[in-house]
């Protein structure tokens, strides 16, 4: 009878598993070789993307538990290269055990396998040769990628928000990923300028987005989001410490500004807000917002189930205060408050005078910016001869304290030299249009109530903000005391009632005759 035999085949490389020439190629050979020596093949066992640096195999398990089961009929085991068996010393000499223990032989086309001490000698040879030419592949692979990022290339997964695109002589190269890209810059900016006041909110805002991946309960974990406010590559700068690559310059376009998101890392480690109430929704814009007059303690707010119909309420559930879960219809509270907002519009003249005055403002900054130019210059140049020092520093201590203090002093230079980069880059040019961007603030500054009628609790919630300088303070049956107003609406009103604190134009003595 034919001796029975089994072939072992593995590719480490996933492309190699999608081609599909890799395990074909090696199957086609060893049964070559078993015909050729005579051998019955019963059973194939492909190793898909596995590496050969690793001994915990599922195809390998299969194969010794399958040898196990027929131990008495000594199977012979046919690879086609002792590599595709393993690519290191160790892992070689412990499967090559595991094989003989189960009753295995093995036999390839390229090697001859023996038990006397040359042909041990050779395996042992050929095995670490195969262990260092997969640490050196390794070696040449990090070497290609690190170059690439030195490039400016970034060489790992695109981020949420970017795709790689290939490009005739670059290779591939990442490029915006809308909508995801415009998700991911309001996510940034909005969290960077206060319109988010917690990561719970920027997380309800990502959540209500479809196009944005989300886990398997549809949800965005806390954990996703901190990953995203740490990724540098969104401000078009490659930075990966771990292969001494501080800040370079990449070849992506950038969705965001580096000093937005440094105004993002100052306000993650600034004092956490209080959690996000999970009730917070359009029933009760004003809930948390507005105070009792009583106490100072932010009102609460429920449905109440009637017989036939449901009625919405705002309180107070303060313990000790006299107004204490005495209800206020929602439509009463909510009313008035639309009241106060027809009261903040300002007229057409005063609004006029506003945009005359933010225009002379603009063209004042951009002037000054021009101005400035020279002396931003200067300081790149001298943050530059600090940074060299310091690698000259670097180069020559081999104190472990040291270098960690003057790594970490790189790195701020490093970023203070970006940060003047984009300043000086802004220098001389409008990066805004002022005549759009007004004609925003201008829209919001005639009818302040638009934006409190929008669909978004988020927006709702930043209008408040815009509007008064602090909380409302409300009494049952009284209404709301005078509002604390923003500079702008408390502005117009001065303007108005011709009240000013400047000095009038003929001064504050008596006029003479």
């Amino acid at each position: 009878m034919m001796q029975k035999a089994v072939i072992y085949c593995r590719v480490s490389s996933p492309d190699q598993v999608k081609n599909g020439h890799g395990l074909s190629s090696q199957e086609t050979r060893c049964r070559e070789f078993a015909k050729y020596r005579t051998l019955d093949v019963v059973e194939v066992f492909p190793e898909e993307g596995i590496s050969g640096g690793l001994i915990d195999r599922p195809a390998m398990k299969r194969m010794l538990d399958f040898m196990r089961q027929h131990k008495n009929e000594q199977i012979v085991v046919i690879i086609d290269d002792i590599s595709r068996l393993a690519r290191g010393l160790k892992a070689h000499l412990e499967l090559r055990m595991a094989i003989q223990e189960a009753g295995g032989v093995l036999q390839s086309p390229s090697i001859e396998f023996g038990e006397d001490s040359d042909s041990q000698l050779v395996e042992n040879l050929l095995a670490s040769v195969s262990q260092h030419q997969r640490q050196k592949n390794a070696e040449q692979v990090k070497n290609r990628m690190r170059a690439r990022l030195m490039n400016g290339y970034w060489v790992f997964p695109a981020p949420v928000g970017y795709r790689y695109e290939r490009v005739n002589g670059e290779g591939k190269i990442m490029v915006k990923d809308e909508p995801l890209a415009s998700i991911v810059k309001e996510v940034f900016e909005g969290y960077a300028s206060g319109k988010y006041a917690s990561q719970g909110d920027v997380r309800r805002f990502l959540t209500a987005q479809a196009a944005y991946p989300k886990d398997a309960n549809g949800e965005v974990h806390f954990q996703r989001l901190a990953e995203l406010f740490e990724r540098v590559i969104y401000t078009g700068y490659i930075d990966y410490p771990v292969w001494d690559i501080i800040l370079k310059p990449g070849k992506h376009e950038p969705l965001i500004s580096y000093e937005t998101f440094k105004r993002v890392q100052e306000r993650l480690k600034e004092q956490a807000h209080a959690p996000a109430r999970k009730d917070i929704h359009m029933d009760f814009p004003l809930r948390g917002y507005v105070l009792c007059d009583c106490c100072g303690y932010p009102m609460t707010a429920c449905w109440s189930h009637g017989r036939h119909q449901k009625f919405a309420y705002y309180l107070c559930q303060q313990r000790g205060c006299e107004e204490r879960k005495k209800s206020i219809r929602k439509d009463v509270l909510e009313s008035e408050f639309e009241n106060l907002l027809k009261e903040l519009q300002p007229s057409p003249k005063t609004l006029n005078f506003a945009g005359k005055l933010m225009r002379m403002v603009w063209e004042k900054n951009a002037a000054d910016q021009i101005q400035n130019t020279d002396s931003v210059e200067e300081q790149i140049r001298q943050a530059q001869r600090k940074i060299d020092q310091l690698i000259d520093r670097i180069t020559a201590t081999d104190n472990p304290t040291l270098l960690g203090a003057y790594e970490t002093k790189l790195k701020k230079l490093e970023e203070e030299k970006v940060l003047l980069g984009e300043k000086i880059g802004n220098c001389g040019r409008e990066t805004i249009d002022f005549d759009k961007t007004y004609r925003t603030i201008e829209g919001f500054l005639a009818n302040p109530q638009k934006i409190w009628y929008s669909e978004d609790i988020v927006d709702r919630k930043g209008a408040l903000k815009l509007l008064f300088r602090e909380p409302l303070r409300y009494r049952r049956n009284r209404g709301y005391r005078t509002p604390a107003k923003s500079l702008p609406f408390s502005l117009f009103e001065a303007i108005e009632n011709g009240k000013s604190d400047l000095v009038p134009a003929a001064g504050l003595e008596p006029a003479r005759p």
